[in-house]
């Protein structure tokens, strides 16, 4: 599994155990991993205001976090704050990380709707899907 690329979409924080477990049992060590932290955190008046400081500030302790996490086994590590809106986040990543798996960390329950409203992308994006589900 040499030379694999793992895209994690990480909306909220994950134990870092789990998300270097799910990492290593994908691709092995040794792979090449972005994350991409959504700054999804936006209400709708801040969107309008332009005011996303608050949210990408904790999208990119979320993508931190996960790179901790995931460093020891890695043989490259890559953050970035996406778009707030996931499917849109992943598409951008897509665009220039070609990756082989792709890893979402998401909310337990209802907060994480996207994941169903957009299994249609998720299709087209030709991509193993590993979904982590988190309790807050």
């Amino acid at each position: 599994m040499a030379d694999r690329n793992v895209l994690v979409v990480a909306t909220v924080p994950v134990d870092p155990e789990r998300l270097r477990s799910e990492v290593r049992e994908r691709a092995g060590s040794g792979a090449r991993v972005r994350i991409v932290a959504p700054a999804s955190d936006v209400s709708p008046l801040q969107w309008i205001a332009s005011d996303e400081d608050d949210a990408r500030a904790e999208a990119a302790e979320v993508a931190s976090r996960a790179a901790r996490a995931v460093e020891p086994d890695a043989a490259a590590v890559e953050t970035e704050i996406g778009d707030p809106a996931p499917v849109q986040a992943i598409e951008d990543a897509l665009r220039t990380f070609p990756a082989h798996e792709l890893i979402l960390v998401t909310p337990e329950g209802d907060e994480a709707r996207w994941l169903e409203q957009d299994a249609a992308a998720f299709e087209r994006f030709g991509l193993p899907v590993t979904h982590l589900a988190v309790s807050r």
